[in-house]
Parts: C-alpha cells; sequence; structure tokens
C-alpha cells in the first residue's frame, strides 16, 4: 500500500487512498509530500488537513522524527489563533497541517499565503464531509482550487444518501477534478480484523457498568478503551471506574486542551490502564499496545465499528474487540459473523495499578527544554536508568515522563531541590 501510494503521489495524480486502519497511511502520504517540498524556499509547499486537533499533532509528531530539516507547523483550535499568527510569521513554514476551521480562519485573515501550495492532503476525508464539516469543507476545497495535487485518504468508504443518489463514493470533489483511487481495503492478508477476536458480552441489566468493571478485571493489567456514545455517559462512566479504583481516563470533545493531552499523555505512557472516550478516539490516533477496544454503546454503524476497533491489532499486532450487549439490545445487523460469547459472570472486582507512574515538568520547548535534558536529569540527578524512565513527551510550557511507580517517590524526594538544565521548577506526579 505504502509503495503504491508513493508512487501515484510522485507521480503528481489526484489520488483516494483507502486502506484499513493500522496500516500506515500517515507515512504512505507524508513521506513522498516531504520530497516534494523544497527546503529552500519560505513558503508554505503542503497543507494536510485532518478532523482533530490530536491527528494533527500525531502527524508533526511523525514528520519531525524523519529528521529532514521541514519546518512545520500545527494550525488547531482550543488555543488563541493571534499566538499561532506570531509562530507562523516566526517559523515560516513549509508544511501546515491544520483542523479544517482553524485552517479557514487563518486564511480569511491573511495569514496564511497559500497560493504557492503544490499538494492538499485530506486525512480521515469522510470523517471531515460528514454532517457539520461538509461546509467548511466545500470552503477548504474552492481555497485550495487551484492547487495541482489533492491527496484524500480513509479507512471506510464515505456514501451518504447524495453520493448514492450521484452513483459514486466519490466526494463532491469530482466535479474540480478527476480522482485515481488506490483501494486496499479488500487486502485480506494484512487486514486487521483477521487479527481482531470479536466477542459478545452479555449484559444482565440495562445499566451495563456492572458487566464493564467485571470485563476490565478481566483484562487485568493490559490496556484497552473503551467507547460510549455520549461526553455526558464517558464523564459518568469514568468516575465510576475510578471510584472503583480502576486506573482510567477520560477523553471527549467537551474537555478542554490541556486536559486531553494529559489524558492522552497518560494513556500512551501506561500511567492509566483504560482510556474511556467518545468517537472523537476512534479516528486516526495511533496508540501502540493497545489490547482491547469495548464498545459500551453499540456502534450504529460499520464504519463506526471499523474504526472504533482499528485502535487495536496496529501494525502486526493482535487484539480484542468487545460488545457489550443489553437485556433488550440486538447485535448490530453489519456484523455478517456473530461473535464469541463472552460471560463475566463470577467475576470479583480487582483494579489493577499501572506500573508506570506520569510524571509532570513545569518546563518546555519555550524554556529550552528536550527530551534529552529530561531523561538526563532523571538519571543523573534521580539515580534513575533507562529502564526505569518510560516515554517523554515536551510540549510548548510542559514536559512528561513516564517513570517505574516503584521508584517514584524516592525519585521526588531526591530532586525535590535540584534544578534542571539550570532552571527551577516543579516537577510533581500527574493524577488527573
Amino acid at each position: 500500500m505504502q509503495e503504491a501510494a508513493a508512487a501515484a503521489i510522485r507521480q503528481q495524480v489526484n489520488l483516494i487512498l483507502l486502506s484499513p486502519t493500522g496500516s500506515g497511511k500517515t507515512l504512505a502520504f507524508l513521506l513522498p509530500t516531504l520530497e516534494r517540498i523544497d527546503s529552500t524556499l519560505p513558503q508554505v509547499q503542503a497543507v494536510v488537513v485532518v478532523p482533530t486537533r490530536e491527528l494533527a499533532l500525531q502527524i508533526e509528531e511523525v514528520q519531525k522524527m524523519q529528521e529532514q530539516g521541514i519546518r512545520s507547523l500545527c494550525l488547531y483550535g482550543g488555543r488563541p489563533a493571534m499566538e499561532e499568527h506570531r509562530r507562523l510569521k516566526a517559523v515560516r513554514p513549509q508544511l501546515i497541517i491544520a483542523t479544517p476551521g482553524r485552517l479557514l480562519d487563518h486564511i480569511d485573515k491573511e495569514n496564511l499565503n497559500i497560493r504557492t501550495t503544490r499538494i492538499l492532503i485530506l486525512d480521515e476525508y469522510d470523517k471531515c464531509l460528514e454532517l457539520g464539516f461538509r461546509e467548511e469543507m466545500n470552503r477548504v476545497f474552492d481555497a485550495f482550487r487551484t492547487t495541482s495535487q489533492m491527496v484524500l485518504t480513509s479507512a471506510t468508504l464515505l456514501v451518504d444518501e447524495e453520493q448514492q443518489a450521484e452513483g459514486t463514493n466519490i466526494t463532491a470533489l469530482s466535479k474540480y477534478r478527476t480522482f485515481e483511487t488506490l483501494d486496499f481495503l479488500g487486502d485480506t492478508v494484512h487486514h486487521p480484523q483477521h487479527r481482531i477476536s470479536v466477542y459478545q458480552v452479555p449484559s444482565p441489566d440495562k445499566d451495563k457498568l456492572p458487566t464493564l468493571l467485571r470485563l476490565l478485571t478481566k483484562f487485568k493489567e493490559e490496556s484497552s478503551i473503551v467507547f460510549v456514545a455520549h461526553r455526558e455517559s464517558a464523564e459518568r462512566i469514568g468516575r465510576a471506574l475510578k471510584e472503583e479504583g480502576f486506573s482510567a481516563v477520560v477523553y471527549h470533545g467537551g474537555m478542554d486542551q490541556e486536559m486531553r493531552e494529559r489524558a492522552l499523555y497518560r494513556f500512551r505512557a501506561g500511567a492509566a490502564i483504560t482510556l474511556v472516550s467518545t468517537d472523537l478516539a476512534a479516528r486516526g490516533l495511533d496508540i501502540p499496545q493497545v489490547r482491547h477496544i469495548v464498545h459500551y454503546h453499540l456502534p450504529l454503524e460499520q464504519s463506526t465499528f471499523v474504526h472504533r476497533s482499528g485502535r487495536t491489532a496496529r501494525w502486526e499486532d493482535r487484539g480484542s474487540t468487545y460488545l457489550i450487549v443489553g437485556p433488550t439490545e440486538q447485535l448490530p445487523e453489519f456484523l455478517t459473523e456473530a461473535p464469541e460469547l463472552c460471560s463475566v459472570e463470577g467475576i470479583m472486582l480487582q483494579p489493577f495499578r499501572p506500573e508506570w507512574v506520569l510524571l509532570y515538568v513545569g518546563r518546555g520547548k519555550k524554556d529550552g527544554l528536550s527530551k534529552a535534558d529530561v531523561l538526563g536529569f532523571l538519571c543523573k540527578k534521580g539515580g534513575l536508568n533507562a529502564t526505569q524512565i518510560g516515554r517523554i513527551d515536551v510540549t510548548a510550557r510542559a514536559a512528561y515522563v513516564a517513570v517505574k511507580r516503584a521508584v517514584v517517590n524516592t525519585l521526588l524526594r531526591q530532586i525535590s531541590d535540584e534544578k534542571i538544565k539550570g532552571m527551577k521548577t516543579l516537577i510533581e506526579e500527574m493524577r488527573r
């Protein structure tokens, strides 16, 4: 898939790339796109549009790992647009990664010159074109009408009433240009569905919470994402899990940006075992080693089931997906085979504490702090070795680092009066 996509992008064709979740679409479009950027030109040459800010940050992280000297900038809501405007002037990015609304805001204010854009990529295009996004996306398409190449990616086909009437699943973009399609959704060899075991979990009560608690006990220390239909449900279930002693974080669109990012940092670092989320987490997020997906509220559409389940079995990993079915509910009709029955009756609740703890460091990139600085500080001043330190994330104003639970109290005492890179700062365990 990656080879075929890269070849098509290098040939500068307008492309629709359909490939299963976890198959590596980001690198498939990103690597040939970076090749097209002239690092000597201080202007925007490529734009990637995504439905969520988390996906934007994830793509930026992958891009920076390539170390090709390309300047990039993420633009998304939840922070002052004026701050981004200053960053645009200072960075002079050659690659923009943005959510639709914020991208249009900068274009309308003439903060961003897109006339030099050579390629526009719309990642997870079916999500971007859902009801509520379509008007913004039509404006994006109009703004980039003269851009020579467009690439659209998705893990599912987009079929709505309008497109069915037209007899096509190609978007309204077809009136602007002709697209070639690379469809790897039928790749039975590498499709994640062959690495995902599907289970039905009966709930004897309409309130599925007791069944969920027993199911999470069955998972022990293995990570899981619990998908719910509403923000209020995510908050309610998250509180209930914490009250019972389970290590869980909540994630949904109603949370402010910092709290959402902190939830993901904790889950990615292994400092929280369970992520309770709306379908916001079902798209694009690549979190390694998620073993189990739980559909607390049953998916109404096959595409929702596919994207939720696709958060496990990334690349060549294996995983499991569980549908909790209440006494008055029926399994979704789109399931062609009956899932294997998984009973959790008789399981005694036993919360498990994660092996890792996430520390908050009150300094970040704006203070000149890097991952190497954090690692060196913990080893030299804290006396830790590499096996006791996990994932390190450094943001503009803070850093987050996972350390083994067994050593965290001793570590905090040892570094309480120490400076990191000559700076006094707050370092504490992050509990929420």
